[in-house]
């Protein structure tokens, strides 16, 4: 492979639904321009880009992947990212990555939800996009339905390029609308002009819209267009190429990946439209003391480059893809990693066609590649000692869905942390952590999917099989009225005896730690002996009488007892306080609580009387509803945690997968009288 100048070179992310063709697209694109030499299929689970096996068996895209292609003189980088909500996060990478996102459509299926987010994920990084119309080879697809649902879901920059010509139900043909050439495709994707269509309503219209588009573009071609006169090639091409780059045009192109129709267009396209990596705005760091450094795409700058994705390989190593954003990044480097401030060697650097590695010795500005056994992390910044910078790349979604791990072999329960620390490292929407409460260790992600591919990687890298259950919920217990009552404790056995004897009134609070306090006279129970009694309150609290749960919002009063000269002892008073705490909290009407939390979830409009009915399903009570942008709406509710278990997927079911939530703890509430009959029976069952 030869070497690239950032002029040269297209960095586009593929991003849309899961199912929409991104994959398969990719492939056409690779086999087209010869980079490989037999075209894989989904279904036959032999694609460059999904290789790894839990792609294969699932038949849909798990992680990010990068594949090259060179074609006329231009280096086009890949980025294939997951099309599945469960796998937000590696549309995030791929996208932080590119200049251009290329948003693919099923003809079948046409603007769903997962193409809605990835333009807002584009628009929301200012990158360049483009549609790509896919599977129009297949039975009740249909261009200009999916077309028109384009235009009115992303508004009028959406501008058509390559169309197919319609005749008695099926594509006559193709039309480049930059060209005036139409195209018929024999079954290997080689294509032959043909005569234009004859000019028709829907036709002219599609001319007139591109023109249009490029008219708006640069006064001077504005005033060609409103004096009656045609557009070149040349200029259709600089106008298309300028909207894109500011955000002006969404270009669209329709083609088929399995019979390579219009595949060599939508290569065209991306080479000659699509911006390359000096052409968009520059990013943005900071340096040491937090001020702006603005990173421009120079190959003699020092070097800026940061890490958008990595990938823990038990047999290779760490695999780190980097973007270099300035400079330039050889085997011989010495680069400080921003974030620990400490220098990496760098080794080995590859290029990735998919899973086949091709060694290079650099990387340079605008470009990029894979450097092996490094030790910097997904967003790392790589920089030159001289001038030390941090690239943000972006917020990654928040877990939202959480499950306890329990290892299924003996002796695997230490090998669990470390293989997930692994996972930690490659995927930045997972989370991990120990509860203290329950002693649970609890896997965080994105959906169930998420949580059972991590799961499989687990067990296929490092030999851990683990078991994914629902959490147990930390409920409390606390008491609803004051009482006053005694404990003693007497033992003789012989010798030394025990004798303890207190009087203690119990009583509820609002905070959560137990206040002990004394109101002893006349020295009834000594006061070395008061740490004892406190002491002997606060083990006991770590149970409640009712199902075993911590107590909280206790307050206990040391009001008298009494004591031996002989047999009292610390231990004897512990005694005698845990007996008066039993007593107590079976009188003082003891209740259990239950953890609330501080819902807000963001759904359409048109979703959210459904909403509210879940919420009041789950013992919700809404707070409050706010506009939020794009005809969503945000309500905001306080919900029973032990009722949000399943949250996630009914999110995603009602809304199609728009809808997003945070749930983030806030108090504790007294759980109903029946639920708290029913916990009592399963804890005591248990």
């Amino acid at each position: 492979m030869k070497q690239y100048g950032f002029r040269d070179i297209r960095n586009i992310a593929l991003a849309g639904h899961g199912g929409s063709g991104k994959t398969s697209f990719a492939e056409a694109l690779l086999f087209k321009s010869g980079s490989i030499d037999r075209l894989g299929k989904i279904l036959d689970g032999n694609t460059t880009c999904d290789y790894d096996p839990e792609e294969i068996r699932r038949k849909t895209t798990i992680n990010t992947k990068t594949a090259y292609l060179e074609w006329k003189d231009v280096k086009i980088n890949i980025i294939d990212t997951p099309g599945s909500f469960d796998f937000a996060g590696g549309m995030q990478e791929g996208i932080s990555a590119s200049e251009s996102v290329v948003i693919t459509l099923s003809g079948k299926s046409g603007v769903t939800v997962g193409a809605v987010k990835a333009y807002e994920a584009a628009n929301e990084q200012n990158k360049a996009k483009m549609l790509v119309i896919t599977k129009l080879d297949e039975e009740h697809a249909d261009f200009y339905s999916v077309f028109e649902s384009a235009k009115a879901n992303f508004g009028p920059s959406v501008c058509p390029v390559v169309v197919p010509h319609i005749k008695d139900g099926k594509i006559d043909c193709y039309v480049n609308l930059i060209e005036m050439k139409a195209y018929t495709y024999d079954d290997k994707g080689n294509p032959t002009v043909t005569d234009m269509p004859e000019s028709h309503h829907r036709l002219d219209g599609l001319i007139t819209a591109i023109s249009e588009a490029v008219a708006e573009t640069d006064e001077e071609l504005f005033d060609k267009y409103f004096s009656g006169e045609k557009f070149t090639e040349e200029e259709l091409i600089r106008g298309l190429h300028s909207g894109i780059k500011h955000g002006q045009i969404t270009p669209v192109i329709g083609c088929s990946s399995y019979s390579l129709a219009a595949i060599d267009m939508a290569l065209k396209s991306i080479s000659y439209l699509l911006p390359s990596p000096d052409e968009v705005k520059p990013p943005i760091a900071t340096d040491a003391d937090g001020n702006a450094v603005v990173i421009e795409c120079d190959e003699k700058a020092p070097l800026a480059a940061f890490v958008f994705k990595t990938i823990a390989d038990p047999f290779v190593g760490k695999m780190s893809f980097v973007k270099v954003l300035s400079g330039e990044l050889d085997d011989n480097s010495e680069p400080i990693n921003a974030s620990t401030g400490a220098p990496e060697r760098i080794g080995k650097i590859v290029a990735l066609k998919g899973k086949k590695q091709v060694d290079i010795k650099k990387i340079t500005a605008g470009d990029i590649a894979v450097i092996t056994k490094i030790n910097a992390n997904t967003s790392d910044t790589l920089c030159a000692p001289s001038r030390i910078v941090k690239v943000s790349t972006g917020e990654f979604a928040k877990p939202c869905y959480f499950r306890a791990i329990v290892a299924k072999g003996k002796g695997d329960e230490g090998k669990i942390s470390q293989g997930i620390q692994r996972l930690l490292e490659e995927d930045l929407t997972l989370s991990y952590a120990v509860n203290a409460e329950t002693n649970e260790q609890i896997l965080g992600g994105l959906g169930e999917q998420h949580l059972d591919v991590a799961a499989a990687k687990l067990k296929s890298k490092f030999g851990v099989d683990i078991e994914l259950l629902a959490p147990k919920i930390a409920y409390r217990e606390t008491i609803r009225h004051k009482v006053k009552v005694e404990g003693k404790h007497k033992k003789q056995t012989g010798g030394h005896g025990q004798y303890g004897h207190v009087w203690i009134e119990f009583e509820p609070h609002d905070g959560e730690e137990l206040i002990f306090e004394e109101k002893v006279f006349g020295g009834s129970v000594p006061k070395n002996f008061f740490p004892a009694v406190e002491k002997g309150l606060q083990d006991s609290a770590k149970k409640g009488v009712l199902a075993g749960f911590p107590v909280v919002g206790l307050k206990a009063t040391l009001l008298d007892g009494s004591y031996h000269p002989v047999d009292s002892s610390e231990m004897a008073f512990k005694m005698a306080a845990s007996i008066a705490y039993r007593e107590g909290m079976k009188k003082a009407t003891p209740w259990i609580l239950e953890p609330i939390g501080k819902l807000k979830v963001i759904v359409g409009d048109a979703n959210t009387g459904d909403m509210m009915g879940d919420l009041n399903k789950r013992r919700g009570r809404v707070v409050g509803m706010n506009p939020y942008k794009n005809n969503l709406t945000e309500i905001e509710a306080d919900v029973p945690i032990a009722e949000m278990q399943d949250f996630t997927m009914a999110v995603r079911q009602m809304t199609q997968g728009m809808g997003s939530f945070t749930l983030e703890f806030d108090r504790y509430e007294m759980l109903p009288a029946n639920l708290q009959e029913e916990l009592i029976s399963q804890v005591s069952d248990q």
